[in-house]
């Protein structure tokens, strides 16, 4: 599958392996995030992305590690505007990102568009969280 790219200044995303699930983003300007903190980084790309399908900067593993990571909104296919890494620091110490360092990996999904609806349903209960047993 082809996906389109808008040019909005930035680096492209690129795979480290041609058959890595997600392409590495990159940032294009120094920042430090510090404990607790939300950065919403701009990428410098938007994307052409077709219906039945979303985008997602999902965390890296080893960023994850040492507690920055991604939140996952979804990039919806009609949304055309400049994506953003939306980066969490949930780590104990503040972290230093420099300008082109990998910060996350955008990945294409298939999704499915549910029509909503209320009917009554008697056979599941509400209880929840550990209310099955063990």
């Amino acid at each position: 599958m082809k996906i389109r790219l808008l040019d909005y200044g930035g680096r492209c995303p690129e795979r480290a392996h041609a058959n890595d699930a997600g392409a590495d983003v990159f940032s294009p300007r120094d920042a430090v995030i510090w404990p607790g903190e939300i950065c919403k980084m701009p990428l410098g790309f938007g994307l052409l992305v077709p219906d039945g399908y979303a985008g997602f900067v999902f965390p890296k593993s080893g960023l994850s590690a040492q507690g920055i990571v991604c939140e996952l909104p979804p990039v919806d296919s009609g949304y055309t505007g400049e994506i953003h890494a939306i980066i969490s620091n949930v780590g104990n110490t503040a972290y230093e990102i420099k300008a082109d360092d990998k910060i996350g990996q955008l990945m294409i999904l298939p999704i499915v568009i549910p029509d909503f609806t209320y009917e009554s349903w008697k056979e599941r209960g509400t209880g929840a969280f550990g209310s099955t047993g063990r």
